[in-house]
């Protein structure tokens, strides 16, 4: 704990990850409020996952497009801009009059497409914050404290949306999105860091076996998450404070695992390891849907969480030149979000055919396919147990004086 101590007094740490955090609260908050909300006006589960796969489609195209812009016209124009467009989508979301199912997924597509690119844009500048050494424990220290969003926003959503208005927990949503996003263009920071302008075409950085095995494993994990998520709610209805306190024990989970794990070596079965974790609490979950069976299977689920993000996030830097990270770190969430798009769709139908339970079993198929993937693509995942995790350096032609 006085290593990740340590860290938060480094000069601009503290202040950079606090900001980001808080532009980056909506993420837990969005898609349980677009789920209750579009159910509500439609009563169909399926439906909100229509909505919430076509936010998340948005979000995931816009991953490396959006975090390749900043290299070319800086990270605060392309973040203001995505902002603003994003904040104005879903308040048409929230308070436009009754809309057919289509224009919902048109608008969330939209919203999901401006999505600010703050998680790329902080990867980048965070190499450029600590030396080498303490590389590795900032990750694993940033993908804890990010479940703080999934720890309390899933809460303040379900009490908002239950008992106020769906309205207004998307409002209070929208306020997260833009005072945080406007604290964050204000950190010092994020005018200091430039990031290169990459000399490669779009997606070359995916030929990299790294990012590709971060993507896909990605992807496999945060699609189980989305999946038992929808299968919490649909076990306690729309009303149910269960299903926020539920949520938010994964998370606790998550933080945990992170802070408790994060200074380990990551080794070539790292990923694997962390991944088996996530799979065992799914599995274990279908079993009995009531509130105490859930908390407790879903704390050990989320203790695998933080430290798989981590390992995906470091073997990431480790990877790739400074000027592709940004890029990188877009496809990375571009797969996790086309896999909260398709565990969101998928969990929704399968809870119109069979309950709550149907969620559980998509859970559990995506969580078993993520201990699979890096198990046996082990080959792909570096060993970082003596390896510096910084990006590698850019090199280009330098100018010599003939004598």
């Amino acid at each position: 704990m006085s290593g990740y101590l340590s860290l938060l007094r480094t000069k601009g740490v503290a202040r950079i990850m606090s900001a980001q955090l808080v532009a980056r609260f909506p993420s837990g908050m969005l898609a349980l409020a677009f789920l209750i909300h579009i159910e509500k006006l439609t009563d169909s589960y399926g439906y909100a996952g229509l909505v919430l796969a076509a936010t998340s489609i948005g979000q995931a195209i816009a991953g490396p497009l959006t975090s390749r812009w900043m290299g070319r016209w800086g990270m605060r124009p392309v973040i203001t801009i995505a902002l603003a467009i994003s904040a104005a989508s879903v308040a048409v979301i929230a308070y436009a009059p009754i809309l057919p199912v289509w224009l919902y997924m048109v608008v969330g597509f939209l919203a999901g497409l401006s999505t600010p690119p703050i998680q790329p844009a902080v990867r980048t500048i965070y190499p450029k914050m600590v030396n080498s050494r303490q590389l590795t424990p900032l990750f694993s220290l940033d993908a804890s404290a990010q479940e703080i969003i999934w720890v309390i926003g899933p809460v303040i959503t379900t009490l908002i949306a239950t008992q106020i208005s769906t309205e207004i927990a998307i409002t209070v949503a929208i306020v997260f999105m833009v005072g945080g996003g406007a604290w964050f263009l204000s950190s010092p920071e994020v005018g200091r860091v430039r990031i290169p302008r990459s000399r490669r075409r779009l997606g070359v950085v995916l030929s990299r076996q790294p990012v590709l095995l971060a993507t896909a494993t990605g992807f496999l994990l945060i699609g189980a998450c989305a999946a038992a998520e929808a299968g919490v709610v649909a076990t306690f209805g729309e009303g149910g404070w269960e299903s926020g306190v539920v949520l938010a024990i994964f998370a606790v989970g998550s933080l945990f695992g992170g802070l408790a794990f994060g200074h380990l070596p990551i080794g070539p079965w790292a990923l694997a390891r962390r991944m088996f974790i996530v799979f065992l609490g799914m599995a274990l979950a279908a079993f009995v849907l009531d509130f105490w069976w859930l908390s407790v299977t879903l704390l050990i689920a989320g203790i695998g969480i933080a430290p798989a993000l981590a390992v995906m996030f470091a073997i990431v830097s480790a990877s790739v030149k400074f000027s592709e990270t940004a890029e990188a770190y877009g496809w990375v969430g571009t797969g996790q979000l086309i896999g909260a798009a398709i565990g969101s769709a998928a969990a929704g139908f399968m809870i119109d055919a069979f309950d709550a339970h149907g969620a559980f079993w998509v859970a559990i198929a995506f969580g078993f396919l993520g201990f699979l993937v890096p198990v046996i693509f082990r080959g792909a995942h570096p060993d970082l147990r003596d390896r510096d995790p910084s990006p590698l350096p850019d090199t280009e032609p330098v100018s010599t004086i003939r004598p």
